[in-house]
């Protein structure tokens, strides 16, 4: 049984950061692939960034090049979102997800398994 536990979610004020992280348990996690997504009040679920089984390969929604980074462990099975120049459209609940092929998808679609979210606020 996957599981997947985020954290770091808070209120930040507009250009600032925060880091998120996602902890894998169950089946080998150097297999999946791994994704953020985020949905605020009233909007569908978007994708944010996701990475490879390696961490060889990312890509990332437009909206938050060069300002977000992914990466992953995959010796501590954990997942990170570092979040610089945070914007009030940022605001959101953000997901990780996971997915068995191990490769790169932005759709919802391509994801097998959710975590519960953590919230991000960010004030301007």
């Amino acid at each position: 049984q996957v599981q997947l536990v985020e954290s770091g979610g808070g209120l930040v004020q507009a250009g600032g950061s925060l880091r998120l992280s996602c902890t894998y348990s169950g089946r080998t996690f150097s297999t999946y692939g791994m994704g953020w997504f985020r949905q605020a009040p009233g909007k569908e679920r978007e994708f944010v960034a996701a990475i490879n089984w390696s961490g060889g390969r990312t890509d990332y929604a437009d909206s938050v090049k060069g300002r977000f980074t992914i990466s992953r462990n995959n010796v501590k099975n954990t997942m990170s979102l570092q979040m610089n120049s945070l914007k009030p459209e940022d605001t959101a609940v953000y997901y990780c997800a996971a997915q068995i092929g191990g490769g790169i998808y932005s759709s919802t679609r391509g994801y097998d398994y959710w975590g519960q979210g953590t919230r991000v606020t960010v004030a301007s």
